[in-house]
């Protein structure tokens, strides 16, 4: 089984600086993409960042410009620097990896930004 580790969710204030980590375990032999998604409470989940194994990078509007992704593929770890925050980044955030065609999913972490 595909095993997830998320960490460094918490309570920042806006302006602040989240670094959050992803590690994956388990029957992984090849991963297609490590992603980011985050949903707030009452709304759909939304992609964050993507990367996948060559390096390239996909981020959704909202983020653009503040939040970078990085993957270290020897540790199939994914990374999310998350700078200049908004109240509206209050979410959860999910980690998922691509195998082929399928989905891994994190447990989620909270990241709660003050106004």
């Amino acid at each position: 089984q595909v095993q997830l580790v998320e960490s460094g969710g918490g309570l920042v204030q806006a302006g602040g600086s989240l670094r959050l980590s992803c590690a994956a375990s388990g029957s992984i032999f090849s991963i297609n993409a490590m992603t980011w998604y985050r949903q707030a409470p009452g709304k759909q989940r939304e992609l964050v960042a993507a990367v996948n194994s060559d390096g390239r990078t996909d981020y959704g509007i909202p983020v653009k410009g503040r939040f970078t992704i990085s993957r270290d593929n020897a540790k199939n770890t994914v990374y999310l620097q998350m700078n200049s925050l908004k109240p509206e980044d209050t979410a959860v955030y999910y980690c998922a990896v691509i195998v082929a065609t399928r989905f891994y999913w994190g447990q989620g972490t909270q990241v709660t930004v003050s106004s």
